[in-house]
């Protein structure tokens, strides 16, 4: 029993970690799944746990970039529908496919979304060069841009339909497993134009929020969830989602960005192995 006890607050310290981790970049669910599978918890049921349990991180995560949020009311408009819609799918999918299916594909995913990830900024530096198109407001062309500065305009316009499709499809993956998913969104904000980080990290908290709050709803129907062991992981989870956001905009952005990477690649190893 005392070594029970045990693992059970190294959980709960865990979980509070992966809050702080899927408020920065992603990658919570790599710390928590293992484990609760190490528990003793069937790996299904360790996965819809984990789900419900870092579920509170996000509103902890949520609370520390609100101002961000602020800043792009439209874009977090428009990513919720995509985001609830996409999660429900992802968990339906859970329910009625063997994970053994997919999990051969998730280290893959996550590798595939961090590299995404670091080659974004040169990528879109050089489709602009290619199409002549001058560079955003807040691109690093000299040293007294602010990083991010052209955010503020884009993220005043609806996003468009290509970024809500794609934030769809991501937010299957996320309903289904989810480890790496906050990598893809930041990969995807990338992608489509935005520079600043915090806000990147903000929109990407609230996407994750909307698919988690939907798939945790599933599953806690379904019989999956070890709910002691998971109301004892959303302390820890509200905690460090909380502090998480907060330290992460303390930090200057490139080390965020490094940090984003290091726990990529990390999770893509983890889940390799």
């Amino acid at each position: 029993m005392p070594e029970q006890s045990l693992r059970l607050a190294m959980v709960v310290l865990t979980s509070a970690v992966a809050g702080s981790m899927n408020a920065i970049a992603g990658g919570g669910t790599l710390l928590t799944f293992p484990a609760l599978v190490g528990l003793g918890i069937a790996p299904i049921v360790a996965n819809a746990t984990s789900t419900v349990a870092l579920c509170p991180g996000s509103f902890g995560s949520i609370m520390g970039y609100r101002a961000e949020l602020a800043g792009a009311r439209k874009w977090a408009m428009g990513f919720a529908v995509p985001s609830l819609l996409g999660g429900g799918v992802g968990a339906w999918l859970l329910l009625h496919t063997p994970p053994s299916r997919f999990a051969r594909l998730v280290p893959w995913l996550v590798f595939a979304a961090t590299a995404l990830f670091m080659v974004q900024r040169p990528l879109m530096t050089a489709l602009r060069r290619y199409s002549g198109a001058p560079a955003p407001i807040g691109s690093n062309t000299s040293s007294s841009a602010t990083p991010g500065a052209g955010d503020a305009v884009r993220t005043q316009r609806a996003p468009t339909p290509a970024i809500l499709v794609f934030q769809f499809v991501i937010s299957i993956y996320g309903g289904y497993f989810g480890a790496g998913v906050g990598i893809l969104m930041l990969a995807a904000l990338g992608l489509m134009g935005l520079t600043n980080i915090h806000r990147m990290n903000g929109l990407k908290n609230w996407g994750g929020l909307c698919m988690n709050v939907v798939a945790a709803a599933l599953f806690g129907f379904s019989s999956l969830v070890n709910w002691p062991v998971a109301l004892a992981m959303a302390g820890g989870a509200l905690t460090g989602g909380y502090v998480g956001s907060r330290v992460a905009q303390r930090v200057p952005q490139k080390y965020v960005r490094y940090a984003i990477v290091v726990i990529g690649l990390g999770g893509g190893v983890w889940l390799m192995v």
